[in-house]
């Protein structure tokens, strides 16, 4: 009787009045049922902490051990647009300047906020983190990534011809080629990566379809960074691709001193999470709403 007072009134948003008709009892016997659920922690009734953007980005940069975190207060309908200022103005702070390193992801996030937010960097050079991808949408196009990063920053635009993922025997030929490894060897001199977060394996149907037939090897995964998949523990998966890949390494983005993930979503919470203790990342931009929804993960799992 508990458990159906506590979720016709708490679920159903029933009053007290609707239920006691609804199960022939009186008013009181309902408040005394609703009161007894509370005390026995049916019923969990929680007061949040609001946390103005700032201090939520500092809190949640603490509690994954991130260097730099942004939580972006946006409504709904803005969407990731409302990243791209935020973007630009983490990239400004870097101090990035003529030669540096400045590495872009691909991904349908960075894709739709990569334009307005990267600022003016002159002379900077501008790599992908993948070889070429044979998909048509124009979010997996890495190296056009590189393309219209370097238009807007004024930097240096470098590609990779070649695929992300060649066949075993192919793999050290593609490699050999001069302009490729002059793009790769820039992975060792990043000083700043933006990179998305991709969501738990099974989610993102559209990139399982495109990437192939559904892996038994990634059923864990929690996400991905560049394809290196990780799991809830933040443990890179041994999949096919791991170390076959012509794509940054996880140890070259652990040596980087900043690489920003960019991640919006409640679906992304596991991933977000799993990214951090990876190490693939060491920054975060996303929405004051993600950014509560991990925290209220991180304490749920503590």
């Amino acid at each position: 009787m508990l458990h159906t007072v506590a979720k016709l009134h708490y679920e159903s948003d029933l009053s007290q009045v609707q239920i006691a008709k609804q199960l022939g009892l009186s008013t009181a016997t309902i408040s005394r049922l609703l009161q007894r659920a509370r005390a026995e922690g049916i019923v969990r009734i929680e007061v949040r902490d609001i946390f103005a953007p700032d201090a939520l980005g500092g809190l949640l940069a603490e509690r994954l051990g991130l260097r730099a975190v942004v939580a972006v207060d946006a409504p709904v309908a803005a969407g990731v647009q409302a990243l791209a200022a935020p973007l630009s103005r983490m990239v400004g702070a870097q101090g990035l300047g003529q030669g540096s390193v400045l590495m872009v992801g691909w991904g349908r996030t960075v894709s739709a906020i990569i334009d307005g937010g990267l600022p003016s960097l002159p002379g900077v050079n501008v790599v992908p983190s993948t070889g070429g991808m044979s998909q048509h949408a124009q979010h997996f196009q890495s190296n056009e990534f590189s393309r219209r990063a370097a238009e807007v920053t004024g930097g240096v635009p470098h590609f990779i011809h070649a695929p992300y993922l060649p066949a075993p025997e192919a793999l050290d030929f593609f490699l050999a080629e001069p302009s490729v490894q002059e793009s790769v060897a820039l992975w060792d001199r990043i000083d700043l990566a933006v990179v998305g977060i991709g969501l738990p394996y099974g989610l993102d149907r559209p990139v399982q379809g495109a990437m192939g037939a559904a892996d038994p090897d990634l059923a864990e995964a929690a996400g991905d960074v560049v394809r290196h998949y990780f799991d809830a523990a933040g443990q890179i998966v041994q999949w096919r691709g791991e170390g076959a890949m012509i794509a940054v390494s996880a140890a070259q983005l652990r040596r980087a001193p900043l690489v920003i993930g960019v991640a919006v979503g409640e679906a992304k919470v596991p991933s977000i999470i799993g990214a951090a203790k990876a190490g693939l990342v060491s920054g975060l931009l996303t929405d004051t709403r993600t950014a509560e929804a991990v925290l209220d993960e991180l304490a749920r799992q503590s």
